[in-house]
């Protein structure tokens, strides 16, 4: 089994295998809150934004097209913290329940909107599950660029209907890293949570 397995990855198309070790170079480097995770995601999102859209996954090509541009914006707003709030880097934040039943209503709306269309007008597979985690997905991404800790929650999500995606269009490698990426994201909020908890702690001049 593991040699199988072996071989499937040594046999793999090597832009897939580049886009997915880019990415999980990305997650890693999120969940440790290096900026250095954006200009990783800027490549692998470029590579399979072409990918997806030979596989006629036309949402999630549009979506990596997304991805490129908040990975530039990504890395200006991580870099340059200091020009939008009163700390020297970007805070983690959350929000409360009722922001996030409001979120999450409205996307489930635009999914299915959106998913209607790509089913009728265009030529898309699994339309309204490509479409769902297209848009979650585009909302998700612009919660990491302000360090929201719930943020990772909506990925588990997110990632959980992708993977099944990638198996069913055979991106075996990109599934896996859909998994991986669940993997991560328990440690993402682990650590962004430690970091949330060290913010509330008092400075020493509060303390004195």
């Amino acid at each position: 089994m593991l040699e199988n397995s072996l071989q499937y990855f040594l046999n793999a198309p090597f832009w897939e295998l580049t886009a997915v070790l880019l990415s999980v170079a990305y997650v890693v480097l999120v969940a440790r809150n290096n900026s250095w995770c954006w200009p990783a995601a800027f490549v692998s999102t470029l590579i399979f934004t072409i990918i997806f859209y030979d596989v006629s996954l036309l949402m999630e090509s549009l979506l990596n097209i997304y991805y490129m541009a908040m990975a530039i914006y990504g890395w200006y707003r991580w870099q340059n913290s200091h020009f939008l709030t009163a700390e020297n880097s970007l805070p983690v934040i959350t929000w409360p329940l009722q922001r996030h039943l409001l979120v999450i209503v409205s996307m489930s709306l635009l999914s299915l909107a959106l998913g209607w269309f790509m089913d009728n007008y265009t030529q898309a597979d699994f339309a309204y599950l490509d479409t769902f985690t297209t848009v979650f997905a585009v909302m998700t991404t612009y919660l990491v660029t302000i360090k929201l800790l719930e943020n990772w929650l909506y990925w588990i999500i997110i990632n959980s209907v992708s993977s099944y995606l990638y198996l069913q269009k055979g991106l075996e490698p990109t599934a896996l890293l859909a998994l991986f990426n669940i993997f991560m994201c328990f440690i993402g909020i682990y650590k962004w949570y430690k970091d949330y908890q060290q913010q509330q702690l008092p400075t020493p001049i509060e303390a004195g």
